[in-house]
């Protein structure tokens, strides 16, 4: 990909993070990566590999998301956020999203439910960071999924919360 390299003194605007999130998207030497790839909001590339597990959360989360609450269940979709263009692990969304954001790349907002799922190679702050991100983007909700412990944090307008405002029973997460 064929990016100015220049000093940059200020995050970038949505639409130059959207103009090169679709410029990597188009560029043949990223299609085949094995794993997530997302923009901070200088415009920094970073890579992310995704491992078997990790995968396998992932699956499991998106068909319990998707038969708990219908609508449409995605992973590693990109979002615009403050942070940056970023892609949750698993996002879900109504039918109405979908119609209000119809081929969005990145999408402009974030949809209603956006997870992560920890790994061993995450540090922790960054994805509560990110989770606020999602929030902040438009989610109604960010989850931290902790396969080992079998715990979620949920982060919603206010911060922490103690429980989800979704009709999901976590224990189908990790099943």
């Amino acid at each position: 990909m064929s990016l100015p390299v220049a000093a940059i003194e200020a995050p970038l605007a949505p639409d130059e993070l959207a103009r090169r999130w679709r410029a990597l998207c188009e560029d043949p030497t990223f299609e085949d990566v094995p794993g997530k790839i997302e923009l901070t909001e200088w415009g920094e590339i970073l890579m992310s590999p995704v491992g078997k597990s990790h995968g396998i959360a992932a699956t499991r989360i998106a068909k319990a998301l998707g038969k708990a609450l219908g609508g449409q269940t995605m992973v590693e979709v990109g979002v615009t956020t403050p942070l940056g263009v970023r892609a949750p692990d698993v996002a879900w969304c109504s039918d109405g999203f979908l119609t209000a954001h119809p081929e969005e790349m990145p999408l402009s907002s974030a949809p209603e439910l956006c997870v992560e799922i920890v790994s061993a190679t995450n540090a922790l702050p960054k994805l509560r960071e990110k989770a606020m991100a999602y929030v902040n983007a438009g989610a109604v909700e960010a989850w931290i999924v902790h396969p080992q412990s079998r715990e979620i944090e949920i982060y919603g307008r206010q911060g922490r919360k103690a429980a989800t405002s979704f009709a999901v029973d976590s224990e189908t997460l990790f099943a």
